[in-house]
């Protein structure tokens, strides 16, 4: 191709290698459609980390205060806390 020929391609409807806006505004949707999936799954994903953080946190809540009450002795605090001699 000769440059004119090159620049009035456009101009006469022969084929190029530039994608039609069509083809742009297909791909366009269907990166904002994977963008949107990827964000839905990262979301629920958090949130399942985040309950089960919460899980774990109440677990370990309810083991320590278990301790507490087999360990307690009667005063408050706790004369195994206030002891300054062994």
């Amino acid at each position: 191709l000769t440059w004119m020929t090159a620049l009035n391609a456009p101009l006469l409807g022969a084929t190029t290698s530039f994608p039609s806006t069509a083809e742009n505004r297909q791909k366009l949707r269907a990166d904002e459609l994977q963008r949107e999936y990827y964000e839905e799954q990262r979301n629920e994903f958090e949130n399942f980390v985040e309950e089960q953080k919460d899980e774990q946190e109440e677990r370990s809540r309810e083991a320590v205060e278990q301790w507490r009450q087999w360990h307690y002795d009667g005063l408050y605090p706790s004369y195994l806390y206030n002891r300054h001699r062994i």
